[in-house]
């Protein structure tokens, strides 16, 4: 009997389970003790700011003659970045870019600079969001965390998410949607689930600090209720309708985030001293202010102390407004573009439920319900996160309406292309298929590969061929030269073993990069892979959801043949069980015409390059 159970013991492998199950605890315990400091700090913050955010409203509200001072208080905000916030401009992008590829960090800096810019926003009339502010609290008071206890790159990773869960689930009082925006943000089509639980905790722990501090938020009420049960074709019509108006609800988001994107883009270009833009900017919105003969688009437009101007809570009552949709995206994209500090994602919520208003004529829809499915699924176009936004929807107007929410929501995001308000989101799985996309490529990345759109004469052309009695003021001067590449895993790493090479261990294909540049490599890059195999090895792919850490990626060196060869050799630990490749290439140097530069050494070839 004794052996019975003993040999039961053994199968079951009890220890082995409660030796898991006590890491697994004191994991969580861990985890605990980290986060919910750290999400009570960001939910006390984002109360100070939403009850500064009202103060300032009101203020504006109460002395209109304050819109004359946007260009000046815009001012002040650009030269305070341009003096001490260059580092944290890129806003959201960069917490992004962090958590994709964890680096030297969020600076603690940008808390107070996006609370100070974003509140001078609001009170001089420049109309933007909130949801960038709670998100750049929420990063950077994370990443301070991650500093203060040293995390490693996967620890930090998480806690940023878990800043962002924090700070978008307190300032907009929705903490599961808030949760899972931290998780769906980072790349389209694909969720992050290792700091489900985290950002889960986070997003609670903000919400409940920030409704201690005695914050409300507003309601919004949709009346009509879908009933399943009605008459055969009832429901599946307006799931119909619904479905049209998210395909409008996508468009408008990426007709937004566009030219919020192109008007930036040319506002830089054409102003390159940033403390001058918003100043310009400023001056711009308040000539919108007299064109139009409205100030119902400045600011967040939740609320107004002027009768019949168009807020968030009348789109959901009536009457139907055509209009206030476009006149929304035009006051945000001018104020946004010019370097004013705040968020999209509250005009978003303006400019979704003012087109569901305007949209329920022309359907005979419930004007309520449609400014509702607007209100969320605008949102979803534009930041590609349906999963949250269908959250956000029932945690706001109840679980009623899920379905058409989620038809909406999900219509929208695929409407929208691969575009969206965060250039810093990468392509996990993309919305259509096409070859052109490069895995985990980046929107930035895919905005500046797209082909330059030209217009065709109406006359033809003949093209003049290139003679030798032609001259030029610049030669081409072709040389030999030598690419390597080195297939590796990007699990490979390089540093100590065993448990405190955890904390120190390095990549290897980061190592052979930062190599390359102290040997002086011409060009070093290392290129990530979806699909393959090296060295007689199996088949493998990356998985929508989890990386998988085996397959193979490359390491790609361009250099003269005896440099690569000096680099192997001496890097030859590291490379001693890797494949490489050499490949003869020819490099082109463009220089003035009629000066011999064939006699160039590498290291003058290198610092061409440069």
């Amino acid at each position: 009997m004794r052996a019975t159970f003993r040999n039961l013991f053994d199968t079951l492998d009890v220890i082995g389970f409660l030796r898991n199950r006590h890491d697994h605890a004191v994991s969580v315990a861990r985890w605990a003790l980290l986060l919910m400091p750290m999400a009570t700090a960001v939910g006390t913050l984002c109360a100070a700011f939403l009850w500064s955010l009202d103060v300032a409203t009101k203020a504006r509200f109460d002395h209109p003659w304050l819109l004359f001072l946007l260009p000046i208080g815009g001012g002040a905000v650009g030269l305070l970045y341009h003096a001490l916030g260059k580092s944290v401009e890129g806003g959201n992008n960069l917490i992004v870019e962090q958590i994709h590829e964890p680096g030297g960090g969020v600076p603690l800096r940008m808390a107070p600079l996006i609370f100070l810019g974003t509140i001078v926003t609001h009170l001089f009339g420049g109309s933007a969001g909130r949801e960038g502010t709670a998100v750049q609290l929420g990063g950077s008071l994370a990443s301070a965390v991650a500093r203060l206890f040293k995390l490693d790159a996967p620890s930090v990773r998480v806690v940023l998410m878990a800043g962002i869960a924090a700070g978008f689930g307190a300032v907009f009082g929705t903490p599961l949607a808030g949760a899972v925006f931290a998780l769906e943000v980072l790349a389209v089509g694909q969720v992050e689930y290792r700091a489900l639980l985290p950002c889960l905790v986070a997003g609670v722990v903000g919400d409940w600090t920030c409704h201690a501090w005695g914050i409300h938020h507003t309601a919004y009420h949709i009346d009509f209720l879908i009933d399943p049960r009605a008459a055969l074709g009832v429901a599946p019509a307006l799931l119909a309708k619904a479905a049209i108006a998210g395909v409008l609800f996508g468009l408008t988001g990426l007709a937004f985030a566009e030219a919020n994107h192109a008007l930036g883009g040319w506002v830089k270009r054409l102003i390159p001293y940033g403390p001058l833009r918003p100043v310009l900017g400023g001056v711009a919105v308040i000539g919108m202010v007299y064109l139009f003969g409205t100030r119902a688009y400045l600011g967040l437009g939740v609320w107004t102390a002027i009768p019949g101007d168009a807020t968030i809570a009348g789109f959901f009552s009536g009457p139907v407004d055509h209009w206030s949709w476009l006149l929304k995206i035009v006051f945000t994209v001018v104020t946004l573009s010019f370097g004013f500090k705040g968020g999209e994602v509250t005009p978003l919520f303006f400019i979704g439920a003012a087109l569901g208003n305007a949209l329920a004529g022309p359907l005979g829809a419930p004007v309520d319900l449609f400014a509702g499915l607007g209100f969320v699924a605008v949102f979803a176009g534009a930041a590609n996160t349906p999963l949250a936004c269908t959250i956000m929807g029932i945690e706001l107007f109840g679980a009623g309406n899920a379905v058409p929410i989620a038809v909406t929501c999900f219509t929208a995001y695929l409407c929208s292309g691969h575009s969206g308000i965060y250039l810093s989101q990468r392509i996990a799985v993309p919305k259509h298929s096409t070859g052109l996309l490069a895995p985990d490529i980046m929107l930035r990345d895919v905005r500046a590969t797209r082909p330059a759109r030209s217009i065709a004469p109406p006359f033809p052309i003949t093209l003049v061929e290139e003679s030798p009695a032609m001259c030029f003021a610049h030669d081409v001067s072709p040389s030999e030269i030598g690419m390597i590449r080195i297939y590796v895993k990007p699990g490979d790493k390089i540093g100590r073993s065993g448990a405190r090479g955890l904390w120190s261990a390095k990549p290897l294909y980061r190592e052979l990069v930062v190599q390359a540049k102290a040997d002086g490599i011409m060009n070093a890059v290392a290129h990530h892979t979806h699909f393959g195999f090296s060295n007689h090895g199996p088949v493998r792919q990356n998985g929508s959801e989890l990386s998988d850490p085996h397959l193979t990626m490359c390491v790609e060196l361009i250099g003269h043949r005896e440099e690569l060869k000096r680099f192997c050799r001496r890097h030859g630990d590291l490379l001693a069980d890797k494949v490489i490749v050499y490949k003869h290439l020819e490099h082109w140097r463009v220089g003035p015409a009629g000066v011999d530069r064939d006699d160039a050494t590498p290291a003058e070839l290198a610092g061409e390059a440069e």
